[in-house]
């Protein structure tokens, strides 16, 4: 068969190949979700897919692209189906998705996103769009002025283009018109997430209404949700196996690892979809798994990122196959879970061992450079909360030592051959500033990245222990050359 994944050939597919159960076409939209990349239709959207098949309901997705048309145009000629390609240790295996209804491109329909979001028939607005794209302030819990998106839209809230102000636009309409506020769900991996766009919603919405403001506190739930699925950037390699597959192109397949987890806080104000069916877990307090997953697996993931990047290692899987490297990664969650109040129904250990067995999948091709990129926004919560709890309880400080000593020599922006590259960090231009001024010494080289505003806790700064062991691995990173580094420090700690 040929031709391109769509409502009329899904019906030829290979009857093996699981595909949704249920009539997509027959269910309308309650979820409008802003920001229809890769992450999401690799997890929450999935999740929907089998509420759906599960327990049906109107609950399919409209989807908003805020800059780029290239997802909605790969998506709407399909009907809004498209492929999740799972690889795993055990093969490969692919799955067509049915709960997105359309994708809205905001650059060329400017009205339509304000439409979707305040359909009667839109019980809650998604998001998956990073924490840079808000433009929340969260040391302030209020939005940055000089965020470009925010500034635009508080000049002109009845026609916003950004996701904060679509969504105070969205309930001022809703409000006026009474109809019931949706639930604002984020779904980007931030600690609590609920509370930092609820932060933002409502001090945009008092900038513009206090009033409204007001209303919008008193009504829409801001749930928080922790969400984990490893979702490399699809490939010309991931549409060739989907259409290998399937027997027709897809061009919105999306690749991922088997494992998936999603909690969330069960407060909605309108309703949700089972996505429980789906393997959801919903709990009063989102916090503590939140918790153990940024400090164990993304505080890991982002160390193996700069250390492995710097090392020559281009995959997660090949930094799991360098021995020391391994190691160290081994240290590194072992020495996070240390710094975690003990979770119901979690065994930390194994949690690691999973953990492992994840970054080491042979299958997915998980770029330490894609992880790497916005360092200064996930470097607080991932390694220099866990630091300053060891710091406070006597813990071993070394392993995030290590891992911030090689964020500071990624932020060099070259390699050990000279090869250079970009930081794609929101504050590159504040970070090649304060390197300028320190020139080639390690130890003022640590001192000024430390000296970065609100980025280092100044309890952990203040530290002789905390600064001596960084620039102390600097050092040994910088004059010895980062492989050489990797392999002393695995000795170190073995």
């Amino acid at each position: 068969m040929t031709g391109r994944l769509n409502a009329k050939t899904l019906a030829c597919l290979p009857a093996s190949l699981d595909r949704p159960a249920y009539d997509p076409g027959a269910h309308g939209a309650g979820i409008v979700h802003i920001g229809v990349g890769a992450f999401h239709r690799a997890h929450q959207a999935v999740y929907t897919d089998a509420a759906l098949g599960a327990a049906g309901g109107d609950w399919r997705i409209d989807g908003i692209g805020l800059r780029s048309t290239e997802i909605a145009d790969a998506l709407n000629p399909q009907d809004g189906l498209f492929t999740l390609v799972e690889r795993g240790v055990a093969g490969v295996t692919a799955r067509v998705i049915g709960s997105i209804r359309r994708v809205i491109a905001a650059a060329r329909d400017g009205e339509a996103p304000l439409a979707a979001l305040t359909a009667p028939q839109t019980r809650i607005a998604s998001l998956t769009v990073t924490e840079k794209a808000y433009g929340i302030d969260r040391a302030r819990g209020a939005v940055d002025d000089r965020h470009p998106a925010i500034a635009a839209d508080l000049a002109d809230p009845r026609a916003p283009r950004g996701a904060l102000g679509l969504l105070v636009e969205a309930l001022r309409l809703r409000r006026e018109k009474g109809l019931a506020p949706f639930t604002v769900l984020c779904c980007d991996n931030l600690p609590d997430n609920g509370g930092l766009v609820r932060a933002g919603v409502t001090d945009f919405a008092a900038r513009v209404d206090p009033g409204l403001a007001d209303w919008i506190r008193a009504h829409v739930a801001f749930p928080s949700t922790m969400v984990d699925r490893i979702t490399p950037a699809p490939t010309e390699k991931t549409h060739a196996e989907a259409e290998r597959l399937l027997g027709v192109s897809d061009m919105a397949a999306v690749e991922a690892e088997p494992f998936s987890q999603w909690v969330i806080e069960d407060r909605f104000s309108a309703g949700r979809p089972e996505w429980e069916k789906g393997g959801a877990i919903f709990v009063a307090d989102v916090a503590p798994y939140e918790a153990m997953k940024l400090r164990m697996l993304n505080g890991s993931h982002s160390m193996m990122a700069y250390a492995g990047f710097l090392a020559g290692r281009e995959y997660v899987r090949d930094v799991m196959a360098d021995e020391a490297l391994a190691h160290l990664v081994r240290r590194h969650l072992s020495a996070a879970a240390a710094t975690l109040s003990p979770l119901e129904g979690i065994d930390t250990d194994d949690y690691a061992l999973a953990l492992m067995d994840r970054f080491a999948n042979p299958a997915i091709a998980h770029e330490a450079y894609q992880i790497a990129m916005d360092g200064t926004e996930k470097l607080p919560q991932r390694i220099l909360a866990p630091a300053l709890h060891a710091l406070r309880n006597g813990g071993d400080l070394r392993p995030f030592a290590f891992a911030v000593a090689a964020w500071m020599r990624y932020c060099i922006g070259r390699l050990d051959d000279g090869k250079t590259y970009r930081l794609r960090d929101p504050r590159e231009a504040e970070i090649a500033s304060a390197l300028a001024r320190a020139g080639g010494d390690s130890q003022a080289i640590a001192a000024a990245l430390t000296g970065l505003p609100g980025l280092f806790p100044d309890e952990l700064a203040a530290s002789g222990a905390w600064t001596r062991l960084v620039g102390g691995i600097l050092s040994s990173m910088l004059e010895k050359g980062v492989s050489q580094a990797v392999q002393e420090e695995a000795r170190l700690s073995a």
